[in-house]
């Protein structure tokens, strides 16, 4: 009897959550598979059943796959991006003997307290026409008229590289935080230079960080679609407008259920490829 109820009391602490998840992503999930089969009318009515035109529009038009390599992209620009620029102030919070350290995640952290959707904005004010790189350029005297600096794909990277670039250095900090010291003094005991001690030692055990940092901006910037709506022009759509158009403006469910599907199974292969090389743990210690 004892060794039953010890059996079923993880399953009951657990229950919460697992409700939880059942009810919040499971379920509805499932309603999102059930509507892409469905088919949308010229009346606007949704035809029940288990139909494939939608499928069929999605994998087999080329305008959704050229929008879907454009997403990846994009996606794959800004990853590598927020790798090169993240990795030095990571390094730095790791390795810095400034007392006060708590400072430095404080600074991290706070652009998490602003709204995604005005840290977004706020570029406009920075690169429009009367933001302030061109009004200090025209002052200055190198330009006569204002550079068109919005509203290109470059803008949506750099969008996307100021939101996401935080989560890429808390996840290569969580590595680099977790080396023994006594490694790198050993390295350089054995006649490395400080250098080649941060090439053969450093970097290597920092890899999982990177991988999780990297696997984060890429799943949130492929799947974003405020930063393309608001910075981007009107042939850099990605492809989660494509499904907040569908959904929100032609109240096509059919196809928009479809339409996300698809990108949900990408990234889900995605994640699936890095859990089986790296795990998933690593990512949780970026925020445990």
């Amino acid at each position: 009897m004892q060794a039953r109820e010890n059996l079923w009391r993880p399953w009951g602490l657990l229950s919460p959550a697992l409700t939880a998840i059942l009810l919040l992503l499971v379920v509805p999930v499932c309603f999102i598979v059930v509507y892409s089969f469905w088919l949308r009318t010229a009346t606007g009515a949704d035809i029940a059943g288990f139909h494939l035109d939608n499928w069929s529009e999605v994998l087999g038009d080329a305008f959704y796959r050229d929008i879907l390599g454009f997403t990846l992209w994009i996606a794959a620009a800004t990853t590598v991006i927020c790798a090169l620029v993240g990795y030095v102030p990571a390094y730095f919070i790791a390795r810095t003997r400034f007392r006060h350290k708590a400072l430095l995640f404080l600074l991290l952290m706070l652009p998490f307290w602003i709204s995604y959707i005005i840290r977004t904005m706020s570029w406009i004010n920075i690169l429009g026409a009367s933001g302030v790189v061109n009004v200090g350029l025209e002052s200055l005297g190198l330009i006569d008229a204002p550079l068109q600096l919005l509203y290109n794909q470059w803008t949506v990277i750099v969008g996307l590289v100021h939101f996401l670039l935080p989560f890429m250095i808390l996840n290569i900090f969580v590595s680099l935080d977790g080396i023994d010291d006594n490694l790198v003094e050993a390295a350089r005991s054995l006649g490395s230079s400080e250098w080649q001690a941060f090439r053969e030692v450093t970097l290597p055990l920092s890899l999982p960080g990177l991988a999780a940092g990297s696997l984060l901006c890429f799943v949130l910037a492929a799947g974003t679609y405020i930063t393309p709506l608001v910075l981007g022009g009107p042939t850099d759509a990605m492809f989660a407008n494509l499904v907040f158009e569908a959904i929100i403006t032609q109240l096509n469910w059919p196809l928009g259920s479809a339409l996300s599907l698809v990108l949900l199974i990408l990234l889900g292969m995605l994640v699936a490829v890095y859990n089986h090389f790296v795990g998933m743990g690593q990512i949780a210690r970026s925020f445990g």
